[in-house]
Protein backbone atom coordinates (compact mmCIF):
# COMPACT_ATOMS: atom_id res chain seq x y z
CA UNK A 1 0.00 0.00 0.00
CA UNK A 2 2.98 2.30 0.55
CA UNK A 3 4.58 1.56 -2.82
CA UNK A 4 5.74 4.54 -4.88
CA UNK A 5 4.82 4.10 -8.55
CA UNK A 6 7.36 5.60 -10.93
CA UNK A 7 5.81 6.83 -14.18
CA UNK A 8 7.21 7.66 -17.58
CA UNK A 9 5.54 9.78 -20.28
CA UNK A 10 5.77 9.00 -23.98
CA UNK A 11 5.11 12.24 -25.88
CA UNK A 12 5.78 15.13 -23.49
CA UNK A 13 3.98 17.74 -25.60
CA UNK A 14 1.54 20.52 -24.77
CA UNK A 15 -1.07 18.37 -23.00
CA UNK A 16 1.53 17.25 -20.45
CA UNK A 17 2.77 20.73 -19.56
CA UNK A 18 -0.13 21.71 -17.29
CA UNK A 19 -3.12 19.45 -17.83
CA UNK A 20 -1.57 16.12 -16.89
CA UNK A 21 2.19 15.96 -16.30
CA UNK A 22 2.30 17.84 -12.97
CA UNK A 23 -0.48 15.64 -11.57
CA UNK A 24 1.89 12.65 -11.68
CA UNK A 25 4.21 14.65 -9.43
CA UNK A 26 1.55 16.01 -7.05
CA UNK A 27 -0.35 12.80 -6.29
CA UNK A 28 1.09 11.12 -3.22
CA UNK A 29 2.42 7.69 -4.13
CA UNK A 30 3.30 8.64 -7.72
CA UNK A 31 6.53 10.00 -9.19
CA UNK A 32 7.15 11.31 -12.70
CA UNK A 33 10.50 9.63 -13.27
CA UNK A 34 11.12 9.81 -17.04
CA UNK A 35 9.86 11.46 -20.21
CA UNK A 36 10.35 10.67 -23.88
CA UNK A 37 10.04 12.66 -27.07
CA UNK A 38 11.50 11.88 -30.50
CA UNK A 39 13.22 15.26 -30.38
CA UNK A 40 15.48 14.45 -27.45
CA UNK A 41 16.39 18.11 -26.89
CA UNK A 42 12.72 18.87 -26.26
CA UNK A 43 12.52 15.90 -23.91
CA UNK A 44 15.59 17.20 -22.10
CA UNK A 45 14.05 20.66 -21.84
CA UNK A 46 10.81 19.26 -20.40
CA UNK A 47 12.72 17.14 -17.90
CA UNK A 48 14.82 20.12 -16.80
CA UNK A 49 11.84 22.46 -16.37
CA UNK A 50 9.73 19.88 -14.51
CA UNK A 51 12.51 18.31 -12.41
CA UNK A 52 12.15 14.89 -14.03
CA UNK A 53 15.21 12.66 -13.43
CA UNK A 54 15.39 10.92 -16.82
CA UNK A 55 14.66 11.74 -20.46
CA UNK A 56 14.76 9.66 -23.63
CA UNK A 57 14.54 10.08 -27.40
CA UNK A 58 13.39 6.49 -27.92
CA UNK A 59 10.16 5.06 -26.49
CA UNK A 60 11.54 1.51 -26.15
CA UNK A 61 14.23 2.78 -23.79
CA UNK A 62 11.61 4.33 -21.51
CA UNK A 63 9.24 1.36 -21.66
CA UNK A 64 12.05 -1.07 -20.81
CA UNK A 65 13.57 1.08 -18.06
CA UNK A 66 13.54 -1.25 -15.06
CA UNK A 67 12.70 1.63 -12.71
CA UNK A 68 9.49 2.55 -14.55
CA UNK A 69 6.27 1.00 -13.19
CA UNK A 70 3.75 2.77 -15.40
CA UNK A 71 3.68 4.49 -18.79
CA UNK A 72 1.43 7.38 -19.80
CA UNK A 73 1.02 7.55 -23.59
CA UNK A 74 0.37 11.16 -24.63
CA UNK A 75 1.07 10.96 -28.36
CA UNK A 76 -1.42 11.53 -31.21
CA UNK A 77 -4.03 8.72 -31.38
CA UNK A 78 -2.61 6.98 -34.46
CA UNK A 79 0.39 5.76 -32.40
CA UNK A 80 -1.52 4.75 -29.26
CA UNK A 81 -1.92 1.08 -30.21
CA UNK A 82 1.72 0.83 -31.32
CA UNK A 83 3.04 2.02 -27.98
CA UNK A 84 0.34 0.47 -25.81
CA UNK A 85 1.02 -3.04 -27.09
CA UNK A 86 4.72 -2.55 -26.27
CA UNK A 87 3.79 -1.44 -22.75
CA UNK A 88 1.54 -4.48 -22.32
CA UNK A 89 4.30 -6.77 -23.54
CA UNK A 90 6.64 -5.20 -20.96
CA UNK A 91 4.04 -5.96 -18.28
CA UNK A 92 3.64 -2.39 -17.11
CA UNK A 93 0.68 -0.29 -15.99
CA UNK A 94 -0.57 2.08 -18.68
CA UNK A 95 -2.62 5.22 -19.10
CA UNK A 96 -3.53 6.30 -22.64
CA UNK A 97 -4.64 9.77 -23.71
CA UNK A 98 -8.10 9.99 -25.22
CA UNK A 99 -9.39 8.98 -27.62
CA UNK A 100 -7.98 5.55 -26.83
CA UNK A 101 -7.27 4.87 -30.53
CA UNK A 102 -8.58 6.03 -33.93
CA UNK A 103 -10.72 2.91 -34.37
CA UNK A 104 -12.84 0.64 -32.20
CA UNK A 105 -10.96 -2.34 -33.60
CA UNK A 106 -7.66 -1.00 -32.23
CA UNK A 107 -9.28 -0.26 -28.87
CA UNK A 108 -10.44 -3.87 -28.62
CA UNK A 109 -6.92 -5.06 -29.47
CA UNK A 110 -5.31 -2.83 -26.83
CA UNK A 111 -7.79 -3.71 -24.11
CA UNK A 112 -7.46 -7.43 -24.80
CA UNK A 113 -3.67 -7.24 -24.50
CA UNK A 114 -3.89 -5.76 -20.99
CA UNK A 115 -6.79 -7.96 -19.85
CA UNK A 116 -4.94 -11.13 -20.86
CA UNK A 117 -2.03 -10.13 -18.63
CA UNK A 118 -4.26 -8.71 -15.89
CA UNK A 119 -2.44 -5.36 -16.07
CA UNK A 120 -4.30 -2.14 -15.16
CA UNK A 121 -5.15 0.03 -18.17
CA UNK A 122 -6.54 3.53 -17.75
CA UNK A 123 -7.69 6.05 -20.36
CA UNK A 124 -7.56 9.82 -19.79
CA UNK A 125 -11.28 10.51 -19.92
CA UNK A 126 -10.66 12.60 -16.84
CA UNK A 127 -14.11 14.23 -16.73
CA UNK A 128 -15.36 11.06 -15.06
CA UNK A 129 -13.26 12.09 -12.06
CA UNK A 130 -13.89 15.85 -11.93
CA UNK A 131 -15.89 17.14 -8.93
CA UNK A 132 -18.22 19.28 -11.10
CA UNK A 133 -19.47 16.20 -12.95
CA UNK A 134 -19.58 14.11 -9.80
CA UNK A 135 -22.06 16.75 -8.58
CA UNK A 136 -24.21 16.14 -11.67
CA UNK A 137 -24.00 12.38 -11.06
CA UNK A 138 -24.98 12.90 -7.44
CA UNK A 139 -28.09 14.88 -8.41
CA UNK A 140 -29.10 12.13 -10.83
CA UNK A 141 -28.56 9.37 -8.26
CA UNK A 142 -30.47 11.37 -5.63
CA UNK A 143 -33.40 11.56 -8.10
CA UNK A 144 -33.37 15.36 -7.96
CA UNK A 145 -35.02 15.40 -11.41
CA UNK A 146 -36.83 12.11 -10.98
CA UNK A 147 -36.47 9.48 -13.67
CA UNK A 148 -34.14 10.71 -16.42
CA UNK A 149 -35.84 10.87 -19.83
CA UNK A 150 -33.46 12.54 -22.28
CA UNK A 151 -30.06 14.19 -22.68
CA UNK A 152 -29.10 16.72 -25.35
CA UNK A 153 -25.74 18.34 -26.12
CA UNK A 154 -24.90 21.08 -28.57
CA UNK A 155 -21.25 22.01 -29.15
CA UNK A 156 -20.14 24.47 -31.79
CA UNK A 157 -17.18 26.72 -32.45
CA UNK A 158 -15.84 28.85 -35.31
CA UNK A 159 -13.03 27.64 -37.52
CA UNK A 160 -9.72 28.66 -35.93
CA UNK A 161 -6.72 30.28 -37.57
CA UNK A 162 -5.07 26.92 -38.30
CA UNK A 163 -8.26 25.68 -39.98
CA UNK A 164 -8.56 28.81 -42.11
CA UNK A 165 -4.90 28.73 -43.11
CA UNK A 166 -5.28 25.06 -44.09
CA UNK A 167 -2.02 24.28 -42.31
CA UNK A 168 -1.55 20.66 -41.27
CA UNK A 169 -3.18 19.64 -38.01
CA UNK A 170 -3.29 15.97 -37.03
CA UNK A 171 -6.61 16.60 -35.25
CA UNK A 172 -8.26 17.23 -38.63
CA UNK A 173 -6.36 14.63 -40.67
CA UNK A 174 -8.92 12.01 -41.75
CA UNK A 175 -6.24 9.29 -41.55
CA UNK A 176 -5.75 9.99 -37.83
CA UNK A 177 -9.12 11.40 -36.79
CA UNK A 178 -11.99 10.64 -39.18
CA UNK A 179 -14.35 12.82 -37.15
CA UNK A 180 -11.84 15.65 -36.72
CA UNK A 181 -12.68 17.78 -33.69
CA UNK A 182 -15.58 15.42 -33.00
CA UNK A 183 -13.06 12.68 -32.20
CA UNK A 184 -10.99 15.06 -30.09
CA UNK A 185 -13.76 16.93 -28.24
CA UNK A 186 -17.07 15.08 -28.50
CA UNK A 187 -15.37 11.95 -27.20
CA UNK A 188 -15.06 13.69 -23.81
CA UNK A 189 -18.79 14.42 -23.64
CA UNK A 190 -20.03 11.08 -24.91
CA UNK A 191 -17.78 9.23 -22.48
CA UNK A 192 -19.07 11.45 -19.65
CA UNK A 193 -22.71 10.75 -20.59
CA UNK A 194 -22.01 7.02 -20.43
CA UNK A 195 -20.54 7.56 -16.97
CA UNK A 196 -23.60 9.51 -15.86
CA UNK A 197 -26.35 7.45 -17.49
CA UNK A 198 -24.90 4.02 -18.24
CA UNK A 199 -23.81 2.16 -21.37
CA UNK A 200 -25.35 2.97 -24.73
CA UNK A 201 -27.31 0.26 -26.52
CA UNK A 202 -27.72 1.82 -29.95
CA UNK A 203 -26.40 4.92 -31.73
CA UNK A 204 -26.45 6.43 -35.21
CA UNK A 205 -25.76 9.72 -36.91
CA UNK A 206 -24.63 11.72 -39.90
CA UNK A 207 -21.17 13.21 -40.43
CA UNK A 208 -20.20 15.58 -43.25
CA UNK A 209 -17.49 18.02 -44.27
CA UNK A 210 -19.22 21.37 -44.84
CA UNK A 211 -16.28 23.76 -45.04
CA UNK A 212 -13.66 21.91 -47.07
CA UNK A 213 -10.87 23.30 -44.88
CA UNK A 214 -9.43 19.89 -44.03
CA UNK A 215 -9.98 16.22 -44.79
CA UNK A 216 -11.90 15.06 -41.69
CA UNK A 217 -15.56 15.66 -40.88
CA UNK A 218 -16.54 19.06 -39.42
CA UNK A 219 -20.30 18.68 -38.77
CA UNK A 220 -21.93 15.78 -36.95
CA UNK A 221 -25.41 15.02 -35.62
CA UNK A 222 -26.27 11.95 -33.58
CA UNK A 223 -28.95 9.99 -31.74
CA UNK A 224 -28.54 7.26 -29.17
CA UNK A 225 -30.32 5.32 -26.46
CA UNK A 226 -28.80 4.17 -23.16
CA UNK A 227 -29.53 0.67 -21.91
CA UNK A 228 -31.53 2.34 -19.15
CA UNK A 229 -33.95 3.67 -21.77
CA UNK A 230 -32.72 7.29 -21.62
CA UNK A 231 -32.63 8.81 -25.11
CA UNK A 232 -29.92 11.17 -26.33
CA UNK A 233 -29.29 13.66 -29.13
CA UNK A 234 -26.24 15.69 -30.04
CA UNK A 235 -25.03 18.19 -32.62
CA UNK A 236 -21.43 19.24 -33.16
CA UNK A 237 -20.40 21.88 -35.67
CA UNK A 238 -16.89 23.28 -36.05
CA UNK A 239 -17.62 26.06 -38.51
CA UNK A 240 -20.31 28.02 -36.67
CA UNK A 241 -20.42 31.73 -35.83
CA UNK A 242 -19.68 31.34 -32.13
CA UNK A 243 -18.73 28.86 -29.45
CA UNK A 244 -21.57 27.15 -27.62
CA UNK A 245 -21.40 24.26 -25.17
CA UNK A 246 -24.68 23.31 -23.51
CA UNK A 247 -25.86 19.99 -22.08
CA UNK A 248 -29.39 19.54 -20.79
CA UNK A 249 -30.57 16.44 -18.93
CA UNK A 250 -34.37 16.24 -18.78
CA UNK A 251 -36.15 14.28 -16.06
CA UNK A 252 -39.76 13.71 -15.07
CA UNK A 253 -39.41 16.29 -12.27
CA UNK A 254 -36.76 18.75 -13.50
CA UNK A 255 -33.72 19.52 -15.59
CA UNK A 256 -29.93 19.77 -15.14
CA UNK A 257 -27.92 22.13 -17.34
CA UNK A 258 -24.12 22.24 -17.60
CA UNK A 259 -21.19 22.54 -20.01
CA UNK A 260 -18.71 19.82 -20.89
CA UNK A 261 -15.78 22.18 -21.44
CA UNK A 262 -16.75 25.61 -20.11
CA UNK A 263 -16.68 26.16 -16.35
CA UNK A 264 -20.18 27.59 -16.21
CA UNK A 265 -22.26 26.96 -13.07
CA UNK A 266 -24.18 23.67 -12.92
CA UNK A 267 -27.89 24.43 -12.75
CA UNK A 268 -30.65 22.27 -11.26
CA UNK A 269 -34.25 23.23 -12.05
CA UNK A 270 -37.17 21.68 -10.15
CA UNK A 271 -40.41 23.39 -11.05
CA UNK A 272 -40.10 27.02 -9.91
CA UNK A 273 -36.97 26.26 -7.83
CA UNK A 274 -33.48 26.72 -9.23
CA UNK A 275 -30.14 25.76 -7.66
CA UNK A 276 -26.83 26.87 -9.18
CA UNK A 277 -23.43 25.52 -8.09
CA UNK A 278 -20.10 26.87 -9.30
CA UNK A 279 -17.37 24.21 -9.14
CA UNK A 280 -14.04 25.11 -10.72
CA UNK A 281 -11.63 22.61 -12.19
CA UNK A 282 -8.22 22.04 -10.58
CA UNK A 283 -5.13 23.78 -12.01
CA UNK A 284 -4.00 20.42 -13.42
CA UNK A 285 -7.27 19.18 -14.85
CA UNK A 286 -6.20 15.53 -14.77
CA UNK A 287 -5.32 15.66 -11.06
CA UNK A 288 -8.39 13.74 -9.80
CA UNK A 289 -8.07 11.27 -12.68
CA UNK A 290 -4.48 10.54 -11.66
CA UNK A 291 -5.45 10.44 -7.96
CA UNK A 292 -8.08 7.83 -8.80
CA UNK A 293 -5.44 5.80 -10.63
CA UNK A 294 -3.39 5.72 -7.43
CA UNK A 295 -6.48 4.76 -5.40
CA UNK A 296 -7.22 1.96 -7.87
CA UNK A 297 -3.69 0.56 -7.73
CA UNK A 298 -3.77 0.65 -3.93
CA UNK A 299 -7.18 -1.09 -3.89
CA UNK A 300 -8.98 1.86 -2.32
CA UNK A 301 -11.50 2.25 -5.15
CA UNK A 302 -12.16 1.29 -8.78
CA UNK A 303 -11.14 3.79 -11.43
CA UNK A 304 -14.08 5.05 -13.54
CA UNK A 305 -12.12 5.23 -16.82
CA UNK A 306 -10.53 1.99 -17.96
CA UNK A 307 -9.66 0.30 -21.20
CA UNK A 308 -13.05 -1.44 -21.15
CA UNK A 309 -15.08 1.77 -20.68
CA UNK A 310 -13.04 3.63 -23.31
CA UNK A 311 -13.53 0.77 -25.78
CA UNK A 312 -17.29 1.11 -25.37
CA UNK A 313 -17.03 4.87 -25.93
CA UNK A 314 -15.09 4.27 -29.15
CA UNK A 315 -17.87 2.00 -30.40
CA UNK A 316 -20.44 4.74 -29.74
CA UNK A 317 -18.34 7.38 -31.53
CA UNK A 318 -17.99 5.19 -34.61
CA UNK A 319 -21.72 4.48 -34.62
CA UNK A 320 -22.54 8.20 -34.58
CA UNK A 321 -20.04 8.80 -37.38
CA UNK A 322 -21.65 6.00 -39.38
CA UNK A 323 -18.50 3.88 -39.38
CA UNK A 324 -19.95 0.65 -37.96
Amino acid sequence: MSKIYKWGIIGCGSVTELKSGPAYQKVEGFQLHAVMRRDIEKAKDFAFRHNVPKFYGNADDLINDSEIDGVYIATPPDTHAYYALKVAEAGKICCIEKPMAPTHEECVLINKAFEEKNIPLFVAYYRRSLPRFEQVKSWIEQHKIGAVRHINWHLSKPANSIDLSKKYNWRTDIKIAYGGYFDDLASHGMDLFIHLLGDIEKANGIAVNQQGLYTSMDAVVGNWIHKSGVTGTGSWNFGAEKREDTVQIYGEKGKITFSVFDENPIVLEQGADTESIDIKNPENIQYFHVQNMNNHLKLKSTHPSTGATATHTSWVLEAILGKN
